[in-house]
């Protein structure tokens, strides 16, 4: 062969060695390329999937503040209408623990902002009916509907309350509680007790004014009779027993005659009466004795206007205002009165409080204190109280008798206010 030959046979060794490197390089791209598609293949999928959990997870979030805040909402719902209903909304648990105690129904039971949960017999440790009415509800697992009953308040109050006891069931109808509701009745209790009292006392006029008539007649035939026996010049060893029949039907003349005024139908003499006013002279017609041994009496507080019988109302408050005076004497100390005046703008009512240093009043004649003819003084007619309660309840209020926490009786008058 020849030397061209040879170099032309070396040539195409070498370029079929160049395709064949160029072809292993090409396939090894090829190969690297798939990989590579692969891998993005992949990457992709997982990075969708990932933003889809993403997505999701958001979602959920989203509804979980959304259910959150409507659970927030609801809650604070839940707790406004407690706050806000006026009745008294108590539940207790089987355990006897008080759970919810809303604001009114703690101010009905006289308790304080802090007392809304804990044992029953803690928190109802003064209202024993109340307790008593709820445990028969827990023992029984049977509503107790509509009852009526008294209870006392830590500051010694009586509240009249009206209750309905419900057992609290669960899903499956088990009883685990009992829920209780609540009214004051007290100012219901008070008008009815009001409008007795004023059909007791036009019973009563209507039942005295003539036997009274009769006794003033008859007395007056016996006071005349001793005047005469004064005339016919008796001997000195008579002469006090004629002065004693003379001085007590005199006595009794003054009795009968109260009575009358007390008795007779009160007929008021309607007008705006400013209360302070009033109050002034009241306290001024005890003053001077007061101050001659060695006391005072100050009016003190808020007053306002009422629509009332100016003269009658005026000689209420001295009746009050004497009988403080009378009540200290007696005592033996120093006169201390105070007529002090509270508005209260909620109920538009004026109370009026006539307080002494006294030696108070007995609880065993508290309820007794107006009666007609009932005193606890020696030379006392009883119809002092009783005119002034009349007149009070004759201008839709009321009058109430109590002992101060430093001693001393409270006499307590509430007037409602003139509107307009």
């Amino acid at each position: 062969m020849t030397e061209s030959g040879l170099v032309f046979l070396g040539l195409n060794a070498i370029v079929a060695a160049l395709i064949g490197v160029l072809a292993f390089a090409v396939m090894r791209l090829i190969v690297a390329a798939r990989d590579v598609a692969g891998a993005r293949k992949v990457g992709g999928e997982t990075a969708f999937m990932a933003a889809a959990m993403e997505q999701a997870l958001q979602r959920l979030r989203a509804q979980e503040r959304a259910m959150k805040a409507r659970a927030e909402a609801s809650e604070r719902l839940s707790e406004e209408i407690i706050s806000s209903i006026t009745s008294g909304l108590l539940v207790v648990g089987e355990d006897r623990v008080v759970g919810t105690l809303n604001p009114a129904g703690r101010r009905m039971l006289g308790l304080g902002p802090d007392t809304s949960s804990g044992a029953m017999r803690d928190v109802l440790q003064s209202a024993g009916p109340l307790a008593a009415v709820i445990e028969e509800c827990l023992t029984s697992a049977h509503p107790v509907l509509r009852r009526t009953i008294q209870a006392r308040t830590p500051g010694g109050d009586t509240a009249h309350l009206g209750i309905t006891v419900s057992p609290l069931r669960d899903g499956s109808g088990n009883a685990h509680g009992a829920i209780c509701l609540f009214t004051d009745l007290s100012a219901v209790v008070e008008l009815e007790e009001q409008l007795r009292l004023q059909d007791s006392l036009a019973r009563l006029g209507e039942l005295t004014a003539g036997i009274a008539h009769e006794f003033r007649n008859g007395l007056a035939t016996i006071h005349g009779y001793s005047r005469l026996l004064v005339l016919e010049k008796l001997t000195p060893e008579y002469q006090p027993f004629v002065q004693g029949i003379r001085d007590e039907t005199e006595a009794m003349r003054q009795i009968v005659t109260n009575f009358l005024n007390f008795a007779k139908p009160t007929e008021l003499v309607l007008a705006p009466v400013a209360l302070q006013s009033l109050a002034e002279r009241a306290a001024e017609e005890v003053r001077a004795e007061a101050v001659v041994r060695g006391g005072d009496v100050r009016v003190s507080g808020h007053f306002g206007t009422v629509m009332g019988d100016e003269v009658l109302l005026r000689q209420a408050l001295s009746n009050l205002c004497r009988n403080a005076l009378e009540a200290c004497v007696d005592a033996g100390v120093p006169p201390r009165i105070e007529l002090e005046g509270t508005i209260d703008p909620a109920q538009r009512t004026q109370q009026m409080i006539v307080s002494d240093n006294g030696p108070g009043v007995d609880a065993s004649v508290t309820a007794r204190m107006f009666r007609p003819f009932f005193t606890t003084k020696a030379r006392g007619t009883g119809l002092g109280l009783a005119l002034v309660q009349k007149i009070i309840v004759t201008h839709n209020g009321r009058v109430a008798v109590s002992n101060g926490d430093a001693g001393g009786a409270r006499m307590a008058v509430t007037l409602p206010l003139r509107i307009g």
